[in-house]
């Protein structure tokens, strides 16, 4: 039987040069009491010290919410080591790793919570085909974590395991002998695999909660994690996050559907237009949204009435309806099913995703694109390799320039008012976490879209197939790219429909 303890006692469970890991998606599952308790256990007492900190997702708001707190002033010494899908959403904890403070080693989402399940069944490590040719191949970068392995003629990336000692976990309701449900929570996550994890390696499983139910009494269907692998509870004193912005809806945790005209649409600007040409390329079948403007796809979806097309996903582990955008990011409205995260990415990386729409930042000539480090500040890929590599298809969404853009449109053609200062389509990227070539070499087709060209990746390198109306290549486009890319001798225009405020096109492009 689990035993019930303060989020101080709990914290002081910690040891000293512990492997920490939690069960974690912006500020879905992240136990902000127990978090809280232990940076002023070490404030105090200047222990734990040396801890390692996993966790898969990032673990934040962006802004002073989540594990940032770990990595303010006075914090130095605490965490030494974090090994993270992404770690942009704490600016705190990014800062400290920029600084040299603290060491940061990335592994691709997917793979982290799939390797958990390695752990906990004692193997020796995960074998998978994830970040072959990107910056987490040992072959164009120092790993202590992964090697390339040649099975059967195949090439593979294997990740050794190593002991977990602390699962922290977050959950709705526990009973007295420790079982969890999570029936307010917005995603499932990987909390039963940690759990798991922590226990093969006689570690412990802390989990907080909102309340305290009588032993026996919860519904075993909705146990997500039973109590045999629970050693401590926590009671929330505060009110617990589902989303990086929201505390508690009950559409997000599935249990009503809202009409979709409540979902708020997207403001009419680049983004917008961006997310609507990219709409254009979805499919009937399993579509991934990833983080920025592909979340936008989803409310355009749901503005157009086009839901019921195709079968919208998030990482996260949530399927159907419509996905959350900004900081409802992974949670979904209307959703078909939520599923463990690792789950998931066993579909995803077993080639079950049709289309995965992710975030355009750098590119360069081959169609390589950097979802790492940017100028020397971390930010980790979270899931963009695991679904940007298995996918069959890639679209890649995103403004042309980075920086302070500004535009305007007049009768569907596309002026640029104020250029952005940051170019995006350079000679080399700084990183390569998707790789052009392992793309073209699995026939996979890749687009990319911004405000003002479309373009393609081809065996010659990339390629401009559409462009808006109104924009001049030569002008708006040709001198802002570090290489010059082939001209499609069927160049087509955009739609100038997407650049009108109401558009209303989406399910006649698609077909019905």
């Amino acid at each position: 039987m689990a035993k019930v303890v303060t989020a101080k006692a709990a914290a002081e469970l910690i040891k000293d040069g512990d492997l920490v890991a939690s069960v974690v998606f912006g500020l879905a599952g992240w136990p902000e009491d127990f978090a809280f308790a232990l940076r002023d256990r070490y404030l105090e007492t200047k222990h734990p010290k040396g801890i390692t900190f996993m966790h898969a997702a990032g673990a934040g708001d962006w802004t002073s919410r989540g594990a940032g707190i770990w990595a303010e002033a006075g914090m130095e010494g605490m965490v030494t080591k974090v090994v993270t899908g992404h770690i942009g959403s704490e600016p705190q904890m990014a800062k400290a790793v920029q600084e040299g403070k603290i060491e940061c080693f990335f592994w691709p989402l997917g793979t982290m919570v799939q390797w958990y399940s390695e752990v906990a069944r004692r193997s020796p490590g995960l074998f998978t085909k994830t970040g072959l040719g990107s910056f987490l191949d040992p072959r164009f970068g120092e790993s202590p974590y992964a090697k390339i392995m040649e099975v059967e003629g195949q090439e593979y990336m294997f990740f050794k395991t190593f002991p977990i000692n602390v699962a922290l976990i977050r959950g709705t309701t526990a009973d007295e002998k420790g079982n969890i449900t999570f029936e307010k929570e917005a995603i499932a996550l990987e909390a039963l695999p940690v759990a798991l994890a922590a226990k093969a390696s006689g570690g412990i499983v802390i989990v907080q909660v909102e309340q305290l139910a009588k032993a026996d009494s919860l519904h075993p269907q909705f146990v997500r994690v039973p109590g045999v692998c629970v050693d401590y509870v926590t009671i929330a004193k505060t009110p617990q996050m589902q989303t990086m912005g929201t505390q508690y809806k009950a559409s997000l945790a599935g249990h009503i559907k809202v009409p979709e005209s409540q979902i708020k649409p997207m403001p009419f600007d680049e983004r917008k237009i961006i997310a609507r040409r990219a709409a254009m390329e979805l499919m009937p079948g399993a579509v991934n949204l990833g983080i920025g403007i592909p979340q936008g796809i989803g409310t355009v979806v749901a503005e157009e009435g086009c839901s019921h097309l195709m079968t919208l996903i998030s990482e996260s582990g949530n399927i159907g309806g419509i996905p959350g955008a900004t900081i409802e990011f992974g949670a979904h409205y209307n959703g078909e099913a939520m599923l463990q995260q690792d789950h998931l990415f066993n579909y995803f990386d077993g080639g079950g995703l049709d289309l995965a729409f992710a975030g355009l930042s750098q590119t360069d000539r081959e169609g390589n694109l950097n979802a790492g480090t940017f100028g020397g500040k971390p930010m980790g890929p979270g899931g963009f390799i695991n679904t940007t590599q298995h996918a069959k298809k890639v679209v890649f969404c995103g403004t042309f320039m980075a920086g302070p853009l500004e535009i305007r449109v007049d009768d569907g053609r596309l002026v640029i008012v104020r250029e952005g200062t940051i170019k995006k389509f350079l000679k080399k990227v700084e990183q390569v976490g998707f790789s052009g070539k392992y793309a073209l070499s699995v026939g996979k087709k890749v687009v990319y879209v911004t405000e003002r060209v479309v373009l393609e990746l081809t065996p010659g390198g990339l390629m401009i197939t559409e462009v808006a109306p109104g924009i001049d290549l030569e002008k708006d486009v040709l001198p802002y790219m570090e290489f010059k890319p082939a001209i499609s001798a069927d160049l087509k225009l955009i739609p100038e429909g997407i650049y009108r405020t109401e558009w209303g096109e989406l399910g006649r492009i698609l077909g019905v």
